[in-house]
């Protein structure tokens, strides 16, 4: 079994985004989560109580990741309120290849 790091990770980006791309979307307890939103949201925009439907969650679990990826300014709101709906940044979208590398490596 391969083990994976922030240095075993081989597309070519800034170390620190590489960095966070390997925080949020492989070491951590959530990160399994985290790529299940950003493959829908990659889809089409959802907002949260879509996604919580669409992931069979609880609501407030689903909001505490969209919180942490839009802290991490891979996620932006239209709207506000309850209704808002989520949008992948342009960020996220630079550096996908980051995440699907991670997802191929984790078999997710």
């Amino acid at each position: 079994m391969q083990i994976l790091t922030s240095r075993s990770i081989e597309t070519k980006v800034h170390p620190q985004t590489k960095m966070m791309f390997w925080y949020l979307f492989a070491s951590s307890r959530g990160a399994p989560t985290r790529i299940r939103i950003v493959k829908l949201l990659q889809k089409r925009p959802y907002n949260t109580h879509q996604l919580s439907k669409e992931l069979a969650m609880d609501y407030k679990a689903v909001k505490h990741h969209i919180t942490v990826l839009e802290k991490n300014s891979l996620l932006e709101k239209f709207d506000g309120g309850y209704g808002a709906t989520y949008f992948l940044t342009p960020l996220f979208e630079e550096n996908q290849a980051v995440v699907k590398e991670i997802k191929t490596k984790m078999n997710f």
